[in-house]
């Protein structure tokens, strides 16, 4: 191969991955060493073998555009090549709507991990789960697929049909799935009223969710008004998103000049630091926050700064532990992008969060609330022979006794230990339809009860 063809091949490279605002000129004039040279030479005669020789045409766009992106993912699992459809997509993503299956994946050791479902998409609904792994779609598998081949293939024209194969590890057989894909529209915030707490659930970081909380709270101060206790804000299974959106979140309970985030480059080079604005929306009222396996990113960031904070009690399970930071760097007048890890997350105490996560303050493992069938009950005082009777005006009669060995008939609801909101409270008669109990927020709602009593006014006779 001629040397011409060579430096022909570099100069193209270099000014089809130029970052926006740097030009080719500017790349070529920082000097290459000699071994640089060899390599890229090494990379021009491949690619002018497999351009000429291979069994199949290939255009040129599709081997440049492959080698970019084989050279993006094996970096990280993050850093990657978006081609014009791809960051079209990804600027839809972040707008809050796209089209496909609702799977927030990654890659581990080749295989396509789920990181969570999205709510109400075809892939929460039909159960899909956080660590899943997904080995084939329509029959066919995708082991060693990178990200963004896996994902395009699960994308699809809206209400049409794909099967997917998931392996689980609690489960020996495979998983088969049958899913339509729809149009997800993320609707990022919802909230209810869990008594006299406020529910927060934000299932993904997008343009709507800093003004889906400010609606959510604001509906949920005048709902509950003065009887509001706290909130419980759910970051369970939420993937992440938009870093100016984490840090917009953290600031609705944080006051003035207190750090939500900061990042640091290569070598522990300093990079943005982010600090809060004046208010705190939520009145200083207690708030838990809810994480899990499925928390990542920016839902770890707002984890990590409550908690650093002592703003919030942090329950659940370890978080995800993706620490680090992509930044979307435009190419081709814009019409594609790569997605280049640029820095990592700290917590305003300099933790990073990088494969460790968040550690919840109370760790709170998912359960199932079961009522026990007892053979009988202890016999109280009021069952002993001639007890003294309670003579204060207004008492509680006493509860009737119960023969030792009769069997007892259940509370109407579960013990005070883990008493279950109303809103998710078993139906009577063991409804087969009735949602299931969420113990970890109930152990949240728990939590802020038992806060709120503590910090009642005490009165004194």
């Amino acid at each position: 191969m001629s040397k011409l063809f060579s430096t022909a091949a570099i100069a193209a490279l270099l000014a089809f991955s130029a970052p926006l605002g740097v030009t080719a000129d500017a790349l070529a004039r920082e000097p290459l060493k000699s071994e640089t040279y060899k390599q890229l030479d090494l990379f021009a005669d491949v690619f002018e073998r497999v351009r000429s020789e291979y069994v199949e045409e290939v255009t040129d766009e599709q081997l440049i555009e492959a080698a970019i992106d084989g050279m993006l993912t094996s970096l990280d699992p993050h850093s990657s090549y978006l081609n014009k459809k791809n960051f079209a997509d990804m600027r839809v993503q972040t707008r809050g709507e796209f089209g496909g299956l609702g799977i927030e994946v990654t890659t581990e050791n080749g295989f396509v991990k789920v990181i969570s479902p999205m709510d109400d998409t075809p892939a929460a609904r039909a159960g899909v789960q956080p660590g899943d792994f997904i080995t084939h779609l329509n029959e066919e598998p995708i082991v060693g697929l990178s990200l963004n081949e896996a994902v395009e293939k699960m994308r699809g024209p809206v209400g049409s049909d794909i099967k997917v194969t998931i392996r689980r590890a609690s489960v020996a057989e495979p998983i088969q799935l049958s899913l339509t894909r729809a149009s997800i529209k993320v609707q990022s915030v919802r909230f209810r009223a869990e008594d006299n707490v406020g529910y927060i659930r934000i299932s993904s970081f997008n343009e709507q969710t800093q003004p889906g909380l400010d609606k959510a709270m604001a509906k949920l101060k005048e709902q509950l008004g003065p009887k509001l206790i706290g909130y419980v804000l759910d970051l369970r299974n939420n993937p992440g998103g938009l870093l100016d959106q984490a840090v917009s979140v953290s600031d609705t309970f944080l006051d003035k000049g207190r750090e939500i985030v900061s990042t640091r480059g290569r070598g522990g080079k300093e990079g943005d630091r982010y600090t809060a604005k004046p208010g705190d929306v939520a009145d200083g009222l207690p708030v838990v926050v809810l994480i899990n396996g499925g928390s990542a990113s920016a839902s770890e960031i707002v984890a990590g700064a409550l908690q650093d904070h002592k703003r919030a009690i942090v329950m659940g399970t370890q978080s995800f532990g993706k620490g680090s930071v992509q930044t979307i760097i435009p190419l081709q007048g814009q019409q594609s992008a790569m997605r280049l890890t640029t820095s990592r997350y700290y917590t305003p105490s300099g933790k990073s969060i990088q494969q460790l996560g968040i550690t919840p303050d109370i760790e709170v493992q998912p359960a199932k609330i079961e009522e026990l069938a007892a053979a009988g009950q202890r016999r109280r005082e009021a069952d002993l022979p001639n007890a003294l009777r309670n003579t204060d005006q207004g008492a509680a009669k006493p509860a009737p006794a119960t023969a030792p060995g009769a069997a007892a008939q259940p509370p109407a609801t579960p013990s005070a230990a883990a008493p279950v909101p109303a809103a998710t409270s078993v139906a009577a008669n063991n409804n087969a339809d009735a949602p299931p109990v969420d113990y970890q927020l109930a152990r949240a709602v728990d939590l802020l009860r038992g806060v709120s009593m503590f910090n009642q006014p005490k009165h004194t006779n």
